[in-house]
């Protein structure tokens, strides 16, 4: 080590382990956002995303520790290093274009668990290597760190230790730091600018490998220029607004009727506006039907998952004298739904999880809308007895649940029916409608008189004839449902093994018509078709 200058003083060597960490953690945080918005941000898709990293870790120490003992040269880390540098910041660039090119290949390749399988091929190909690359640091810096036996163990703690403290930093910077401020992209950019210079501190000092050097600011540079860009549905150019928050990638869409808005690139609408006011086509109008159980003229309205307001406001419109409130977790969302949604100032919006709030305050409310469950991602503290038993004690003598159930199944042990059979178990009378032209079902909880017999009695009182009409189409298609044994705890609520069973259903569905696209008319008819 000793012709090695820069080297002498081992802080550089206990800097390069700092950072490595702080690296490998940013870039584990940023891969859950790039695949959030195509693949969910569940733990199912977590587990992905950790499984294959840390085998590329594994990888990487094993490799790194054989080539140190093969070689100590530590110019080949720093080279690993730089390699890294250079492929994290070609994510934002690339990474998104890949994912949907496995997607589109898997389409007309495989039949079922297309979401997981999508997101594992996406994962290896996007992150596996740069960080083998980075696993690589640790076995090679104790091969050149070690002076003797006498101080190994110091030295290997030390560099552990600068390992974990950067693994630490690496967690909060991005989630707090700079997700939130500048955004997924920019933040590979960040720390593949630390890792770049990092291996340039070590080059320029050696006067080395000065070529690859001036390649790889090159490569960085171009990264930079086309990386920065934040547009994950790059295909669109008409969004009113595209960003993320600490929890959601967020998208705003307006057309001549509406405004949307959309957690995930692919599908789905999670709150809309129509401009002209009135019905909205969707679940929200169903969900109308619990205000009108609840038997008050001007009922009191809890929304757990409040979005841009879509609910609260269709309340405050078609029963005057009404309050509505809302609860929702991410704070985005509801600055959007000032900014663009016009959501009433009367709604009085917490930004809070939806089971802390009920525990944190003791008001009644004769109307609770349960509206926190996004495809797959259902959060399992609000889908267990215990949850919808502090619902049930918040609400009136009279009062009504409300729960939007995003992926309707009738299917034996599917999700749908371990929450029916939940909510089944904690109030007295349960009862079911779907919601025409879309997978959503709304279900009514009550205690004492079952829905149908609340909703005719309400529906009598309605003068509004649209409402009223929609009332009537509700009644006719309601279902009672009687309980099972199927039962969600706060101790055993597997609910996205659940509903990653339910959506890869749906999806072997939508599939099904791209494959017989492929079959007729190749690539190029499913191309067409986007087009």
């Amino acid at each position: 080590m000793g012709e090695h200058k820069i080297l002498k003083n081992k802080w550089f060597l206990y800097l390069t382990e700092f950072f490595a960490g702080v690296s490998v953690m940013a870039v584990e945080l940023g891969a859950s956002r790039l695949l959030a918005p195509y693949f969910s941000s569940s733990q199912i898709v977590w587990t992905i995303i950790i499984g294959t990293i840390m085998i590329a870790m594994a990888l990487g120490n094993l490799y790194g520790g054989r080539a140190a003992d093969k070689n100590p040269d530590p110019a080949r880390l720093y080279r690993r290093i730089l390699i890294a540098a250079v492929w994290i910041a070609a994510i934002p660039v690339l990474g998104k274009y890949l994912i949907l090119g496995v997607s589109g290949l898997l389409i007309v390749t495989i039949s079922t668990n297309f979401l997981v399988i999508a997101a594992f091929v996406s994962c290896m190909l996007i992150f596996v290597f740069p960080l083998f690359l980075l696993g690589t640091v640790t076995p090679s810096l104790v091969k050149v760190t070690v002076d003797s036996l006498d101080d190994s163990g110091r030295t290997v703690g030390r560099l552990g230790a600068c390992n974990t403290i950067g693994s630490i930093l690496g967690t909060f910077l991005p989630t707090f730091v700079t997700i939130p401020a500048v955004g997924t992209a920019v933040t590979f950019l960040i720390f593949s600018g630390v890792l770049l210079a990092i291996a340039l501190i070590y080059f320029l000092s050696e006067k080395t490998r000065l070529r690859a050097v001036i390649i790889a600011l090159i490569l960085f540079l171009l990264c930079l220029i086309f990386g920065r860009s934040t547009a994950f549905a790059f295909w669109e150019d008409d969004l009113s607004y595209e960003g993320e928050s600490v929890y959601n990638y967020l998208q705003v869409k307006e057309d001549e009727r509406r405004v949307s808005l959309s957690t995930n690139v692919l599908f789905g609408v999670q709150s809309v506006m129509m401009k002209e006011g009135g019905l909205t086509g969707m679940y929200y109008d169903y969900a109308l039907a619990g205000p009108v159980m609840a038997g008050t003229e001007t009922p009191k309205i809890l929304v757990l998952g409040n979005g841009s307001g879509t609910f609260a406001r269709q309340c405050l419109g078609y029963f005057p004298g009404c309050t509505a409130e809302g609860v929702e977790i991410d704070g985005k969302i509801t600055q959007l739904a000032w900014e663009y949604f016009d959501m009433p100032e009367a709604v009085q919006v917490t930004e809070y999880d939806g089971r802390a709030f009920l525990q944190a305050v003791e008001t009644k409310y004769d109307v609770i809308l349960v509206d926190a469950y996004q495809d797959i991602t259902i959060p399992f503290q609000m889908s267990s007895t215990e949850f919808f038993t502090l619902v049930r004690e918040h609400l009136t003598e009279g009062g009504v649940m409300v729960v939007n159930i995003n992926m309707r199944s009738d299917g034996e042990g599917s999700i749908n029916q371990y929450l029916c059979d939940t909510i089944a178990a904690v109030f007295d009378a349960v009862a079911t409608v779907d919601v025409p032209g879309s997978t959503n079902r709304e279900l009514f909880a009550c205690l004492g008189t079952a829905p149908a017999d609340r909703l005719a009695a309400g529906a009598e009182r309605l003068e509004e004839p649209s409402l009223r009409a929609l009332m009537a189409r509700v009644g006719a298609n309601l279902v009672p449902y009687t309980g099972g044994s199927l039962i969600l705890t706060d101790d055993q609520a597997p609910v996205e093994l659940l509903g990653m069973r339910m959506i890869d259903g749906i999806i072997e569905e939508e599939l099904q018509y791209y494959k017989e696209v492929y079959a007729r008319d190749g690539l190029r008819g499913i191309l067409d078709d986007f087009g």
